[in-house]
């Protein structure tokens, strides 16, 4: 069976691209190969200039971990840290000295710095989901991964990550590539593409 077809997709630095389409299109498998987590039958995937997809698994997990952030709907935190030692985790597997400081400094800015201490079920969901972003962009990625990150969110809550997530994305220069049923949600990116039977269309 054949999930994704002929799709030739470039994502320049500091450009946005919304990819959009109707469920069981192959939405998250593309995100799932853009990021390495799977590997295509034919053809290539380029991450940073490295043919990513040729790299066996521990080589990807590392290009992975240094140049690419994650933001999922359903937030993917870890039930056991704080919001801190959530922000610090990946700081702290590339070997950073300055992770606390560095996870002090974006969860302030994401509005979360009397939370710190606050475990996931402590937090609301918006205030996961500034925790995820505050993750995703403290390792400074090259391009940002986002999967529904507004879907399990409530109408203000999805604003406020959707300008967060924008603004700390402009502000860094990161390619970001999202992932949304959302059409208001696509129209904030650069480009939107949409995933049809396996086909990606402008």
């Amino acid at each position: 069976m054949t999930l994704l077809d002929d799709i030739t997709l470039h994502v320049n630095a500091g450009e946005s691209v919304a990819i959009t389409g109707p469920s069981g299109s192959g939405k998250s498998t593309l995100l799932g190969l853009l990021a390495g987590l799977d590997v295509p039958s034919r053809g290539e995937i380029r991450l940073g200039g490295t043919a990513f997809s040729s790299l066996d698994e521990d080589a990807r997990a590392a290009r992975r971990g240094e140049l690419c952030g994650f933001v999922f709907q359903s937030f993917h935190l870890v039930q056991d840290l704080t919001a801190l030692e959530n922000v610090m985790l990946p700081l702290e597997l590339q070997g950073k000295p300055d992770a606390e400081s560095e996870a002090r400094r974006w969860l302030t800015q994401v509005g979360l710095g009397e939370r710190l201490g606050h475990f996931p079920t402590q937090l609301s969901g918006g205030e996961q989901q500034r925790v995820a972003l505050a993750r995703a962009f403290v390792v400074q990625p090259k391009v940002l991964f986002a999967d529904e990150p507004t879907g399990s969110l409530d109408h203000a809550n999805g604003e406020r990550i959707a300008a967060l997530l924008f603004e700390m994305n402009q502000a860094a220069g990161t390619a970001l590539v999202l992932v949304t049923h959302d059409p208001a949600l696509a129209q904030r990116c650069d480009r939107q593409l949409r995933l049809e039977a396996g086909r990606l269309h402008d």
